[in-house]
């Protein structure tokens, strides 16, 4: 089955092109376009991926987009500007649970690439900015995982199954799942690996959570 994509975008032109490059893979296809996240929430489609211009026109912030996307429960990847190492605004959608980030002017290949593996829930790195967020990630004070992030990763390291935690937070055991699965790609992108749940726990002592 085709990873069925959405994409955030107020560009027209650059919505076609890129709809066209990712439509031109035997495994990729745009179902959805939207020039907002509001917009594009209220199509009401299943997505498997959201690729998320960062800088909207109508000022929406990155945190405020993704608490907004949330609700499709699908990886969300920003596209930036061609510099990202001098971008905040990657950090903040990052820290509120982007997967990644890949420039707008990048290749057609590292685009497919970038769209396949964030499919996957892999974190997405793209040129300039990997190495940047890459020492994000591996510094402990900068660790981007989000606030909504950290609650579960404290719950659930700290013993409770995913069901108790969705009831202490109020929110669906898919939505824990999801975070669980992110929080994962997150330490492993760190070099910091936690495939069990035991794992997570040695993670959460260590970045003092637990």
């Amino acid at each position: 089955m085709s990873v069925r994509i959405g994409i955030i975008d107020d560009h027209p032109a650059f919505v076609l092109g890129l709809s066209a490059i990712l439509n031109a893979q035997h495994d990729l296809q745009v179902v959805a376009a939207a020039s907002t996240a509001r917009a594009l929430v209220g199509e009401r489609m299943r997505l498997d991926l959201v690729l998320l211009d960062i800088a909207l026109s109508d000022g929406s912030s990155p945190a405020s987009n993704l608490e907004r996307l949330a609700a499709l429960k699908a990886p969300v990847l920003v596209l930036a500007g061609k510099d990202l190492d001098r971008a905040p605004l990657v950090q903040q959608a990052m820290a509120a649970g982007a997967l990644g980030a890949i420039a707008r002017s990048e290749s057609a290949e590292r685009i497919v690439e970038a769209a396949r593996r964030g499919a996957q829930g892999a974190v997405v790195l793209g040129r300039p900015n990997g190495q940047l967020l890459a020492s994000a990630y591996l510094d402990p004070e900068n660790f981007l995982l989000s606030e909504r992030e950290t609650e579960v990763l404290r719950l659930y390291a700290g013993g409770q199954t995913a069901d108790l935690v969705a009831a202490a937070l109020f929110i669906s055991r898919d939505t824990v799942n999801d975070h669980i699965r992110r929080i994962r790609a997150k330490y492993a992108a760190a070099g910091r690996p936690a495939p069990t749940k035991v794992d997570l726990f040695k993670r959460a002592v260590e970045d003092g959570l637990v």
